[in-house]
């Protein structure tokens, strides 16, 4: 098991230190460790079996669904209109900018269900009105990183999906219902920072706009914001279910866009379709591979001896937990999300629940603590992003970035020990 292990490991870094991509080096540090402990031709039979198991889902139907809506939505001029909407309302308040990019993000990334599609969407537009405003560039763009993550936990959000399949099961819907609080206590978090350093900085004030205009912005907004009530909605009320939900936004998002915002072309929707097409085999992979390696991981009880080793660590839960996080922290600064899910909810989720946390908890809490990974170097998907919009360097906006890792970890303390901040929702209602 330990030399199984080691290989597994060992093949997989040193492949990620060879620039291969991710979900081929999932894939072949497992070939190369099952076939070190079993022969060739019943290795790569079982991997491919697993591959072809872990795609075998219903609920995985959603995720396709939902790209295909989020970039039909990011096309169809709704960024600008959410944009303007915040604008209208928190504007005038100090660090007005700031504020707005903020809540753009949360909004345009709970329609989307991608960081990196707020950050394309909201950071294109945001952070030159910021530059011409007066604001920090880097801090401009720490802001934009940071904030585009609020997405991943606010629903629809196909990572919850993800960790639904690898939990073993965890309601996709009660997962939704579950993110609310938390990915708004983030939002507002990250708002605070950006009040006071306004305040520090003297940023200048935005003009109040007269009401009639404030309505105008926040009427034009509403059938983008619809979406989340409409897919939301329906999956809590039981109409259908989230795979369902995500047909269902696909054609809403294509009656929006095309017909009521008219922003999108029929001649740029093949375009549209080949993208959502490229994104979702991206993705699959990356679930077929991971879901193998899930496979042999527990087929080789590493799962169960690391448990074990963390529960003789200490017998104190909350040491654990933060042990469990920091953990995680590290693995988000270098893994994409989904693989990480994938991996690590199977080594992590028995430890967590021998402490007392739910399956549900804890999906939140992996998945809060690796959207802190995804603006974080080196491999922080969202960082080069919004480097690139706001022409500066990598290097340049960490500091800005720490006070901003800091409210988001207070975020993620919040609800690792608390377990009201992600299941007093889901028993509101029901789940």
């Amino acid at each position: 098991m330990e030399i199984t292990g080691l290989i597994l490991v060992g093949c997989f870094f040193l492949l990620l230190l060879l620039n291969v991509p991710i979900s081929i080096s999932i894939g072949l540090a497992t070939l190369i460790a099952m076939v070190m402990s079993i022969d060739f031709t019943p290795a790569t039979v079982t991997i491919a079996q697993r591959m072809a198991g872990g795609l075998n889902s219903f609920a995985l139907l959603a995720i396709p669904f939902f790209v295909l809506s989020g970039l039909i939505m990011g096309r169809g001029g709704i960024a600008k209109r959410l944009i303007e909407c915040a604008m209208a309302l928190i504007g005038a308040l100090p660090g007005g900018l700031a504020l707005v990019n903020v809540v753009s993000c949360m909004l345009f990334g709970a329609i989307s269900g991608s960081a990196v599609a707020a950050t394309s969407a909201i950071g294109s537009f945001m952070l030159p009105e910021m530059k011409k405003a007066g604001y920090d560039v880097n801090f401009s763009a720490a802001v934009t990183a940071a904030a585009s993550t609020t997405g991943m936990l606010i629903p629809p959000s196909n990572i919850l999906i993800v960790y639904a399949i690898a939990s073993g099961g965890v309601s996709i819907a009660a997962l939704f219902m579950a993110g609310y609080i938390p990915g708004i206590m983030v939002g507002l978090a990250l708002m605070i920072v950006c009040f006071i350093y306004a305040k520090m900085k003297g940023y200048p004030l935005a003009a109040r706009l007269p009401l009639n205009i404030v309505v105008e912005k926040v009427l034009a907004a509403l059938p983008s914001l619809f979406l989340i009530v409409l897919v939301i909605g329906g999956i809590v009320g039981g109409i259908f279910t989230a795979s369902e939900a995500g047909a269902i936004a696909v054609v809403y998002a294509l009656l929006l866009s095309v017909f009521v915002y008219k922003e999108v072309d029929y001649k740029v929707l093949p375009d549209i379709f080949l993208k959502a097409a490229e994104t979702t085999a991206i993705v699959m992979l990356l679930i077929a591979a991971s879901t193998a390696m899930s496979w042999l991981l527990s087929y080789e009880n590493i799962p169960q001896t690391l448990s074990k080793a963390l529960l003789t660590l200490s017998d104190n839960p909350i040491l654990i937990l933060l042990m469990i996080n920091l953990l995680l922290i590290v693995v988000g600064a270098f893994l994409d999300m989904t693989p990480a899910v994938l991996i690590f909810t199977p080594i992590f989720l028995p430890v967590a629940m021998e402490l007392g946390m739910s399956p549900l908890q804890f999906g939140i809490m992996i998945v809060l603590n690796l959207s802190i990974g995804l603006c974080s170097p080196p491999v922080g998907a969202v960082l080069f992003i919004t480097c690139a919009i706001a022409k500066t360097k990598l290097e340049h906006i960490i500091k800005p970035l720490l006070p901003l890792y800091a409210a988001m970890f207070v975020v993620l303390m919040l609800v690792t020990y608390f377990a009201w901040f992600s299941e007093a929702l889901p028993a509101a209602l029901g789940f």
